[in-house]
This record gives structure tokens, C-alpha cells and sequence, in this order.
């Protein structure tokens, strides 16, 4: 990647827990996608600022985001239910990447583990935004 944010650096990640398949954060359309458990989804049009979206550039830069990842744990000792999981699609220069990862078996890669702090970095800057937060807020749990 290189050093300076190309401007036609996207992401849109999608995670979840188990099977249901209902977050997202979409720079491409901006749009964040929230998942409210019984009561389905709400969608907002979230615009992420120049600054917000260089400090996440840089943090995907520090991992190598666009380099090859280890996602899939060599030791596969155990299945939870339910299970984080995140997708991720990236754009930088022209190039776009697709990546994931699962802890549906119990233990996360290094890597796996970075891409989860990221998707978290990246929730908290959306969920402090005035937007996101006139969403309704989300009922029950899961399993």
C-alpha cells in the first residue's frame, strides 16, 4: 500500500455472529448497516471524514492488509456457536481485495485477531457519529 491514501481507497466490511449476516460499514456507498437482532436491520447514510478514513488507511497499512493474510487457524480443535465473523472488501490504487476469517473454531491467527481490531476501530468511529446514532437501538441477543 502505498504510503499516502490513494482516493480511491473503499472498504465495506460485513460481520456478524454465527450465520446472521447483518453489520456493515460501506465507504463505497456510504453507508452503515445496523443490526438490530428480533427487530431486523436500519440502515444509515454515514459519510466517514478524510481524517477518519487516513487513520483507518494507516492502521490497515500497519498489518499489511493488502499483502497475504493468515486467516484459517492450523489448529482447529473446537466449533462455538455462535461465532464472529467478519468480510472484508478493500480497493487501493485500482486493486481490490476480498478477504474473511471465522472463530467459529474457537482460536483466531494473528492476523485474523488484527483484521477483528480493525472492524472494531472502525465500529467505534461510526457509532460516535450523530447518524448512527439516531438508529433505533437493538433488541434480544443471540444464541
Amino acid at each position: 500500500m502505498p504510503e499516502e491514501m490513494p482516493a480511491d481507497f473503499d472498504f465495506l466490511v460485513r460481520y456478524w455472529y454465527g450465520e446472521v449476516t447483518k453489520n456493515e460499514i460501506n465507504t463505497y456507498e456510504n453507508t452503515v448497516v445496523k443490526d438490530l437482532i428480533v427487530n431486523g436491520t436500519a440502515t444509515a447514510d454515514i459519510t466517514l471524514t478524510e481524517d477518519e478514513m487516513r487513520s483507518i488507511y494507516e492502521r490497515m497499512r500497519d498489518i499489511r492488509i493488502m499483502g497475504k493474510l493468515e486467516l484459517v487457524p492450523l489448529k482447529q480443535s473446537c466449533a462455538v456457536v455462535p461465532y464472529e465473523e467478519d468480510s472484508w472488501r478493500i480497493t487501493v490504487n485500482g486493486f481490490t481485495r476480498n478477504e474473511s476469517w471465522s472463530g467459529e473454531n474457537c482460536e483466531l491467527t494473528e492476523d485474523a485477531e488484527q483484521l477483528r481490531e480493525l472492524r472494531t476501530f472502525i465500529a467505534e468511529i461510526v457509532a460516535g457519529k450523530e447518524e448512527y446514532q439516531a438508529l433505533p437501538e437493538a433488541e434480544g441477543g443471540y444464541e
